[in-house]
């Protein structure tokens, strides 16, 4: 519903169907062959080629060297074929000698592609795509299964895909680095891990994961793995709230036994910052700043 609310707010027409996504495109493709409707997804030739700029602007980023692999999040499989295009223009113009390869990382709950590479190409199968934190990637039959496997075969690319478990917690140890990130993100980053223990992903190559959406269309998804609330998901990255009693004893104890422990960080300007969360208005928080020098001799006989 994330998604949906900026259109609904300008005023669009906007139809709930009782189906998955493989359902409503099924529909829309019909719905547009007999109604004078744009179709703007990854069929639409026009939006591969606005995607395919995604691929140049790369390239001038790295002052055009060509990293050695591009992950991507892979559903309905518009986006790999568009980077590729993006790549082997500018490989045709003389900009650069050669292009990266390619990986198009899938959610395990939703993953034709990953297994149709698995079966070295086989007869592909569409799969009915399962729920996956990665929504926008739960995708059973994608439209651009043949451009995908034409990109991978001619980037040398790999399929590679990712559990809940695995892509949730990639997502939380992206975001503690400062990042916010959504969990098809988070899906592209475990391939990026699993390749690299692999040894696929050399530790001298350059890698660039492409980060598809901000993680503010999907905070109930990072509100449930912070909270430990999703079944049979360990959330080992957790980092659940501390509740405490409004009270000057109690919260002094917490942070004596916070900043004694190893997880403590001071930032790079000595502050300690710290969020407490007002019962009241649960939206609302105080910020408390400790210099790290004034902290040392609050804590220090602790």
């Amino acid at each position: 519903m994330a998604q949906l609310v900026q259109p609904i707010a300008n005023g669009a027409f906007v139809l709930s169907l009782d189906t998955d996504f493989d359902g409503c495109m099924r529909l829309v493709r019909e719905v547009t062959s007999e109604l004078p409707f744009y179709l703007a997804n990854s069929l639409n030739s026009l939006r591969l080629e606005g995607q395919k700029t995604a691929a140049i602007e790369i390239l001038q980023q790295f002052d055009w060297e060509v990293p050695d692999w591009v992950i991507v999040p892979g559903g309905n499989l518009g986006n790999i074929y568009a980077f590729y295009k993006g790549f082997h223009m500018c490989k045709e113009l003389g900009l650069v000698a050669r292009i990266p390869r390619l990986v198009c990382a899938q959610a395990a709950n939703a993953n034709p592609l990953y297994l149709h590479f698995q079966s070295g190409w086989e007869d592909f199968s569409p799969v009915k795509a399962k729920t996956t934190f990665a929504s926008a990637i739960q995708i059973g039959d994608p439209v651009s299964i043949d451009r995908a496997v034409y990109t991978l075969k001619n980037s040398n690319g790999i399929v590679e895909e990712a559990t809940e478990e695995e892509l949730m917690d990639a997502m939380a140890q992206a975001d503690a680095t400062g990042m916010f990130i959504c969990p098809h993100t988070g899906v592209a980053l475990t391939a990026l891990v699993k390749l690299r223990n692999s040894g696929v992903i050399k530790a001298t190559d350059r890698a660039v994961v492409v980060s598809t959406a901000h993680g503010l269309k999907f905070t109930q998804s990072k509100i449930d793995y912070h909270s430990k609330a999703i079944p049979e998901m360990g959330c080992k990255l957790a980092n659940p709230l501390v509740n405490v009693k409004a009270d000057f004893g109690s919260v002094m104890d917490v942070l004596k036994k916070y900043l004694l422990s190893k997880e403590v960080k001071m930032t790079p300007r000595g502050c300690l910052f710290i969020r407490i969360r007002r019962r009241r208005r649960a939206s609302k928080f105080s910020r408390i700043c400790i210099r790290e020098e004034k902290a040392n001799k609050l804590f220090q006989k602790a």
